[in-house]
């Protein structure tokens, strides 16, 4: 039986783990946050910078316009993908991405999965774990994660296979935003240009101008790193092989699913709007059961 801490070329079949109705069960039953101090700080920086920008958009820009119905679009439109912003990243970070279960790697369970002879199976050596193919060790995670993407400090959690629908839609949602707060800066500049300042903020000249700066450059970082983030995670699930797969140049041994294939495996089928909702499939209702029957959430890591 081999244990090397490599993954080997001549691998066949990998033993799954566990079947698809069992993950759900154990990833539904626990809360999964990462405790890493880093992540935890980028995450709220994250947060602090999007409800910054929704302060600056609602209160020095939309809410001392005169015309109503532009305060009024604008606001609601703003507003409304900045939730499925926050949403998406919730849902990236709280969402067990696909870790492998710890130190199953034990002479009794490798006995009962019955293996045919020359059948292989990968063994990690960092958390005792039979590694199901295309699944990597996260150093920050301190877990396999199947179909590991790669970790990202500012969902403080690894994208992988459960969770990187909610990522896709996280930089889609926040490139979007950070557009539309350009575009809503540069014609509040144009605006007040032409008339007193006073007359079109609530705040003083000085002031409106360093809030409106910080936010174009806020929103053109935010916006240059999502949108090239979004890119290559789309490229990515079109031809089915992630960050680290293609960084490592490892060739495939399973059945690629390509485009629509692959972007339905993602998103969970057919194309719909489904697709763009952070909220579907969440069990809020059977989280906080599981949450009263066990006296509180159960972190993983």
């Amino acid at each position: 039986m081999q244990s090397s801490g490599h993954r080997l070329r001549d691998v066949e079949q990998h033993q799954p783990l566990l079947s698809g109705g069992e993950e759900e069960v154990v990833a539904a039953d626990r809360v999964w946050f990462i405790q890493d101090s880093c992540g935890m700080v980028c995450a709220f920086m994250t947060w602090f910078l999007v409800m910054y920008a929704q302060f600056v958009v609602n209160f020095v820009m939309l809410l001392p316009s005169k015309s109503f119905w532009f305060s009024l679009i604008n606001g609601v439109a703003f507003n409304f993908l900045a939730v499925l912003a926050l949403t998406s990243h919730l849902r990236t970070m709280l969402s067990d991405p696909g870790a492998v279960p710890k130190g199953n790697a034990t002479k009794e369970y490798m006995e009962s999965l019955q293996l045919k002879p020359g059948e292989v199976i990968y063994k990690c050596p960092k958390c005792c774990s039979i590694k199901p193919e295309r699944a990597h060790h996260c150093s920050i995670c301190k877990r396999c994660i199947r179909k590991m993407d790669h970790h990202c400090p500012w969902v403080n959690n690894c994208v992988g296979e459960n969770n990187q629908r909610f990522f896709v839609l996280f930089t889609m949602y926040i490139a979007s935003i950070s557009l539309h707060a350009l575009c809503l800066s540069g014609f509040h500049f144009f605006t007040c240009v032409r008339v007193q300042w006073n007359e079109c903020s609530d705040f003083s000249p000085p002031v409106a101008v360093l809030l409106l700066i910080f936010l174009c450059l806020e929103a053109v970082l935010f916006l240059t790193f999502t949108a090239v983030m979004f890119g290559t995670q789309i490229h990515s699930i079109c031809n089915d092989e992630t960050e680290i797969e293609r960084l490592k140049n490892e060739k495939p041994t399973w059945e690629r699913r390509v485009r629509w294939e692959g972007m339905k495996a993602v998103f969970g089928g057919p194309p719909s709007l489904l697709w763009f909702n952070p909220f579907a499939g969440l069990r809020l209702q059977r989280l906080l059961m599981v949450r009263a029957r066990k006296g509180g959430a159960e972190f993983s890591v």
